[in-house]
């Protein structure tokens, strides 16, 4: 099968869609599929049985030209696109592809990595929504991660596809890993260490996890915070000004000692400091979703994770056995459960245990599979 997949972001630009449609595209190759990626002229982390052409400097309506352009080099079957509006600059240029191409083009699928609208200009707030639909309605098949926006896409009278993510981080350590020795790198030695994965975001519950490390550090507990990866992202600007706020909480409540910055490293390392931890703490404000790239890592890893009950119920998900669940935004119950699992080194293997059963659920050639299945069962194609 000849597909084409378009994302806004790719490999080395920091953005789990990005990490996203390169573990697709290898795991769509290695089945015997021609794969041919479509994306910014930052990414470059081509290879591994796909061809990546990092040709738009601007997602707006001038991009509608590379893709064009592609359609008639590579004449593919299928067209893909990889959907988060922060991704295209909230531009609405890939909300109406659809109707660009309506006249000559292959088979298209969008997956909706959240349901985020693209901003237009101020107020309008239906017509954002009318370009969401825009998108969904002009394709053939319409994919989302989990079962939120699962829900969420009936407001917009649609009956999509539900197709979950994998982890864009593989376990891999470097040559010579010693768990004991990376510890000690960070200047951890009894200390619990924490970790802490990915972006810096409001939805993140970052300033909650915070204040709970404070609030454990003033009762008398030996812990430290490990923050593993780059603060903000190659698409969303908002992670910035976040980012800021964030290292002005933490200079107020004088965690310079006890919190630790890994910075963006390769994938290797994030396995390291993922494995070096004991607690992986993932506080997000609007609930765990298996849409989040940090906790599906977090899974891969078999890492004891501590998140926040879903909005929507996950059945996959389940307290005390492969997870451990919080209130959102609740301090106190955060530091609480920290402190559960920090004394119960039993607690602490039963949920990694479970994480990483759970995860074997979530394997690329799966994703792969299923995706393939969708495609073919538009047109039939082998």
């Amino acid at each position: 099968m000849n597909i084409f997949l378009i994302s806004g972001e790719f490999p080395p630009m920091v953005g789990g869609m990005g990490g996203y449609t390169k573990e697709l595209a290898k795991a769509l190759a290695k089945f015997g599929h021609q794969v041919s990626v479509l994306t910014s002229v930052l990414g470059r982390d081509g290879g591994e049985g796909f061809r990546l052409y990092p040709r738009v400097s601007k997602w707006d309506f001038s991009s509608w030209k590379a893709i064009l352009t592609l359609i008639k080099e590579i004449e593919p079957q299928i067209l893909h696109l990889q959907y988060q509006a922060a991704a295209y600059g909230m531009h609405p240029a890939m909300n109406l592809l659809p109707w660009r191409l309506r006249l000559m083009r292959p088979l298209l699928f969008v997956t909706f990595h959240d349901l985020r609208v693209p901003y237009l200009f101020p107020k309008a707030g239906p017509i954002r929504r009318g370009a969401i639909a825009a998108l969904a309605k002009g394709c053939d098949g319409v994919i989302v991660t989990n079962v939120q926006d699962e829900a969420e896409a009936g407001g917009y009278g649609l009956e999509p596809y539900l197709i979950p993510i994998g982890s864009n981080i593989s376990p891999r350590l470097p040559p010579g890993y010693d768990r004991e020795e990376w510890r000690a790198r960070w200047g951890v030695k009894e200390e619990i260490m924490l970790s802490y994965f990915g972006l810096l975001h409001e939805s993140k519950g970052v300033e909650t996890l915070f204040r709970a490390l404070a609030r454990l550090l003033e009762g008398g507990e030996r812990v430290k915070l490990l923050m593993v990866g780059g603060k903000t992202g190659a698409s969303d600007p908002t992670t910035i000004d976040y980012a800021h706020r964030m290292e002005a909480l933490w200079r107020e409540l004088g965690l310079a000692d006890q919190l630790l910055w890994t910075g963006y490293v390769d994938d290797e390392e994030v396995s390291a400091n993922l494995l070096a931890s004991d607690i992986c703490v993932l506080p997000y404000k609007d609930g765990a979703s298996l849409r989040r790239g940090s906790l599906m890592a977090a899974l891969a890893h078999g890492l004891p994770i501590i998140s926040t009950w879903p909005e929507t119920e996950i059945r996959e998900l389940v307290e005390g056995q492969n997870i451990a669940l919080v209130p959102p935004e609740d301090v106190g119950a955060l530091a609480g459960k920290i402190q559960e699992l920090a004394a119960s080194e039993g607690l602490r293997h039963r949920l990694g245990e479970g994480a990483k059963r759970l995860s074997g659920a979530f394997s690329w050639d799966r994703i792969a599979e299923e995706t393939v299945a969708l495609y073919s069962s538009f047109a039939g194609l082998q």
